[in-house]
């Protein structure tokens, strides 16, 4: 998967074969650095306050911290079973990694690198996001087909939003407080409004919707369609795709620099 620092226009991508993160410089579009991290590691969330970077390791059952400046790794932290995701609020200085065989969430405290509690939530959650605005965590369960919502000053589940069937992951945009899940078996990307936790539209995309992320500054977001290896963009106030862009095979994570 992919995350990316705003801040010094970094993108980091994990290679799961190969337990390597790739770094790539934004202005020049080259690889900078590559730095071994964990066993399968998977999900990619950035603090770009802090400039690490953290990686969840799936068959390590850990999460990777990455120093930005150094591109070197500063700690490993035990999580849950096959961690996946990892989403970050910049503001708390919180880390959330969903941990899909323990259907829970890890929340890590990023100044001492440990985790200050597990949160329950649905069946092998995959895919999280955070609103830094609102404090609001959103967790895709698969096998549930819906979205637990997760008070990030409580750390608890205040609500569980319905959506399509498999929700691979999480988009949201801070600017609508709208939050953005693809639905892998129904080819569909479900919208669900941030202040109500209701469904207000649902998406039409390419077959097997995977990758999401949302530009706010644009009202754009971007949806992976993992076998028709295209990105579908999606305008944000009309909830319709504007253009399909063809990429390479495959793909699955997405990320976004505003």
């Amino acid at each position: 998967m992919v995350g990316v620092n705003v801040g010094i226009n970094r993108i980091y991508v994990a290679n799961d074969t190969s337990n390597t993160v790739s770094v790539i410089d934004g202005i020049t579009n080259t690889v900078v650095a590559t730095v071994p991290v964990g066993s399968n590691p998977w999900g990619v969330g950035v603090n770009a306050s802090t400039n690490c970077i953290y990686v969840a390791n799936q068959a390590s059952n850990t999460t990777s911290v990455i120093d930005g400046l150094t591109n070197t790794v500063i700690a490993t932290i035990p999580v849950g079973s096959n961690p996946d995701e990892v989403a970050v609020n910049t503001n708390t200085n919180r880390i959330y990694v969903t941990n899909r065989f323990s259907n829970n969430v890890s929340v890590i405290d990023g100044t001492t690198n440990t985790v200050i509690t597990t949160i329950p939530v649905g069946v092998q959650p995959h895919g999280v996001d955070v609103n830094a605005s609102t404090n609001r965590i959103y967790v895709g369960n698969q096998v549930n087909n819906n979205v637990s919502v997760i008070d990030g000053t409580t750390n608890t589940v205040i609500a569980t939003v319905p959506v399509g069937s498999w929700p691979v992951g999480v988009g949201v945009n801070v600017r609508t407080n709208r939050i953005y899940v693809p639905n892998l078996f129904d080819v569909t990307i479900s919208v669900i409004d941030g202040t109500t936790n209701t469904v207000i539209a649902t998406v039409p995309i390419g077959a097997r919707p995977i990758g999401i992320g949302a530009n706010p500054l644009t009202n754009s977001i971007y949806g992976a369609s993992n076998t028709n290896n295209t990105v579908s963009v999606i305008d944000g106030t009309t909830n319709t795709v504007i253009a399909t862009v063809p990429v390479g095979a495959g793909p699955q994570g997405l990320g976004v620099n505003p």
